[in-house]
């Protein structure tokens, strides 16, 4: 079912907004939805229609699920018939090793980010979706955007902080305005695709991964029986194979993932490089939010959780700033966010790191299955709520 537009640019244009969110995720759809909570006028834009798909590994951790929770989203996922998640396979060099989540959901992203604006709308949000977004600069109290529709019709609007969470590979801040974005050398370009068919050995509730040199490979049932692939792949084993989809059949192989029929000929999407982020997630009267501020390679949802966290810490921050912006907003807000996200961020990229290192990655497997336990402190690390830090 598709969400509709709730104003359209000439409406954008003449409100004077509080802030304008550019990008319906779920980081930008959060905050859209607690800024009109707080009872501020808040205007959501996406370039695209909804629902749409997303490359994602379409898993919500316990991180996630608390953040969720407290901005009285609980049940949001369950009554969109996300399904539970008990275990995560882990595969390298021909052995395999279980570990047990202690809680989590696999959802599409099609049906949790439509899920998350219809909250928003509910909330008082205006949503444009099928628009793009380009920033302008700041004037008096205002930071100006411009809004260009589908029929190419343009117009111009301003709020008092404009929020960007167009996502990793997003444009909306440009090349030459806001903080400049960075990568690692040595990043990994993202993928993902879905198969309707898949074989009974991957399981709903288990999310299987599979690390060979070249990347790793992500696999999980979603609501509608879906198998949602999701992979962080070395664009030199995309160039060797042919394509997405060869190098991700060859990551399974040499892992010692049973054959997936379909997956090497199935339609996939790629991303920008992985692990990369903005200079600052903050410039006058802008927030960075998700990952559009900063992106690492997530492993069983927390990439959702980050994104989620980030969202809920702008509304407040952006409520109490939008009046009465000064430059010290950018450094606190650059706080809260390494408060907030950079900790467990770091303890993904350490998670990166080793898995770059074959040697070392089959040795953790044997070890855990032979003693699973030994994940326990990891899973409790990454599933943990965000540390707390004032707006």
């Amino acid at each position: 079912m598709s969400v509709e537009a709730t104003t359209d640019l000439r409406a954008a244009a003449r409100e004077a907004w509080d802030a304008v969110v550019v990008g319906a995720g779920p980081s930008g759809a959060l905050a859209a939805r607690e800024l009109a909570r707080a009872g501020r006028s808040a205007l959501l834009v996406d370039r695209a229609s909804f629902p749409r798909w997303k490359v994602c590994g379409a898993c919500l951790n316990g991180r996630a699920l608390d953040v969720l929770a407290s901005a009285g989203l609980g049940g949001l996922v369950e009554r969109r018939g996300g399904v539970p998640l008990s275990a995560f396979r882990v595969w390298a060099g021909g052995r395999s090793a279980r570990i047990g989540l202690p809680r989590g959901f696999a959802i599409s992203r099609a049906r949790l980010d439509a899920a998350l604006v219809e909250a928003a709308i509910e909330a008082g949000a205006a949503f444009l979706p099928e628009t793009r977004a380009a920033l302008g600069p700041v004037e008096g109290a205002t930071r100006r955007l411009a809004l260009r529709g589908a029929d190419g019709a343009a117009v111009e609007t301003g709020a008092r902080v404009a929020i960007a969470a167009d996502g990793l590979g997003g444009s909306f801040i440009g090349a030459d305005l806001g903080p400049r974005r960075e990568e690692s050398a040595r990043s990994r370009v993202g993928a993902g695709g879905t198969l309707r068919e898949s074989p009974a050995f991957l399981r709903p509730g288990t999310i299987y991964m599979a690390v060979a040199r070249g990347g790793y490979a992500g696999l999980v049932r979603v609501e509608d029986g879906t198998l949602n692939v999701g992979a962080a792949l070395d664009r030199a084993l995309v160039r060797e194979r042919g394509g997405l989809g060869p190098a991700i059949a060859a990551c399974l192989r040499e892992a010692g993932l049973p054959a997936v029929p379909g997956i090497e000929e199935a339609s996939w999407k790629g991303t920008a490089t992985l692990t990369r982020g903005a200079a600052r997630p903050a410039a006058e009267r802008l927030l960075l939010v998700g990952d559009a501020a900063r992106y690492v390679e997530p492993f069983t949802g927390e990439g959702m959780a980050w994104a989620l966290a980030s969202a809920a810490a702008a509304a407040p921050f952006v409520a109490a700033a939008a009046g009465d912006w000064r430059p010290e907003h950018e450094r606190r807000w650059a706080e809260l966010f390494e408060r907030r996200i950079g900790r467990p961020q770091r303890r993904c990229r350490a998670i990166a790191w080793g898995l770059r290192r074959p040697l070392l990655v089959r040795a953790a497997v044997a070890a855990l299955a032979g003693a699973p336990a030994l994940a326990a402190p990891l899973v409790r690390g990454l599933d943990s709520a965000p540390r707390a830090g004032r707006p």
